[in-house]
């Protein structure tokens, strides 16, 4: 790949996942099920109590995430900071810090995260999240 053709990819990348965090803060799984690929490699660590964390691979099913999410927890409560974006050609890393409300429970968990996406012909083809499972996973048991 070319000095050119890697600014381009870096470039189209960035855009996405600036188009990503658009539609996402707006609640847009329309839009989101639009800028995820037809086939997403989706990887975040198995929780089994909690309820929306669980295998995903379409784009429609992977934009429902953020819905679950909102519907699981208190949308008031819910923070999320971005320390870092970082970008090498169709791979991007977000750093940063988020935190919730478990709607069923009433606690709260809190932790850093790290996002990885790959964003191949404008769509998201990889969506890999690490977070604090452990605070998240207590936050959900009564």
């Amino acid at each position: 790949m070319t000095a050119t053709n890697a600014t381009s990819a870096a470039d189209a990348t960035r855009a996405t996942v600036q188009k990503f965090l658009e539609l996402r803060l707006a609640g847009d799984t329309e839009g989101l099920t639009g800028l995820f690929a037809d086939k997403v490699d989706w990887m975040l660590a198995e929780n089994p109590v909690v309820p929306w964390i669980r295998p995903r691979s379409t784009a429609a099913e992977c934009a429902a995430q953020a819905d679950e999410l909102a519907e699981y927890t208190v949308p008031e409560d819910a923070r999320a900071s971005i320390d870092t974006i970082l970008v090498d050609g169709t791979d991007a890393v977000l750093t940063g810090h988020l935190s919730g409300t478990v709607r069923a429970t009433g606690k709260s968990f809190s932790g850093p995260f790290a996002l990885r996406l790959t964003v191949e012909g404008g769509r998201i083809t990889r969506h890999h999240l690490y977070e604090n499972s452990a605070s998240i996973a207590a936050a959900c048991t009564p």
